[in-house]
């Protein structure tokens, strides 16, 4: 895991390298495979989410066209507090996970120039995206049922 502290001036310093970073410099690392962890320097908060946040906010403010449309915002603004709030998470990184998979094989085909179906290939995905989904609400069910025996 690289680390890296931020500071009041809102200057970012790679641990690693003993050697200050841009957020631009972050993102390659992220594009690379990195994980990151970036602290506040004087408090050790966490800053890692909002660091990612904001390369995702850059990113969009650059012209890429957004992942995260503003219905979707909306719908995972919904689900804060919300009782299904960790399933939903457990879900969204599942798929992406997924989906990631099924990329590599289909990259991996595409080398190996074998036939591809990608219609098959996204099918299968959304199978197992059901699955987990499935898997997850009778967990979360079980678990509910259980809380509210005497």
């Amino acid at each position: 895991m690289r680390e890296f502290k931020k500071y009041p001036n809102r200057r970012l310093y790679d641990i690693q390298e003993s050697k200050y970073v841009t957020v631009e410099d972050i993102r390659k690392l992220v594009l690379k495979g990195e994980v990151i962890r970036v602290l506040d320097s004087k408090t050790e908060k966490d800053l890692t989410r909002s660091v990612l946040l904001q390369i995702i906010t850059e990113q969009e403010s650059e012209g890429h066209e957004p992942i995260l449309t503003n219905r979707v915002l909306e719908q995972l603004i919904r689900f804060y507090g919300a009782p299904m709030q960790n399933v939903v998470s457990k879900y969204i990184e599942q798929s992406i996970k997924t989906f990631l998979e099924h990329e590599q094989n289909y990259r991996q085909r595409m080398q190996d120039f074998s036939p591809a179906d990608p219609m098959g290939l996204m099918r299968k995905a959304l199978e197992q995206n059901m699955e987990f989904w499935n898997r997850l609400t009778n967990t979360s069910i079980d678990n509910n049922s259980r809380d509210k025996q005497p």
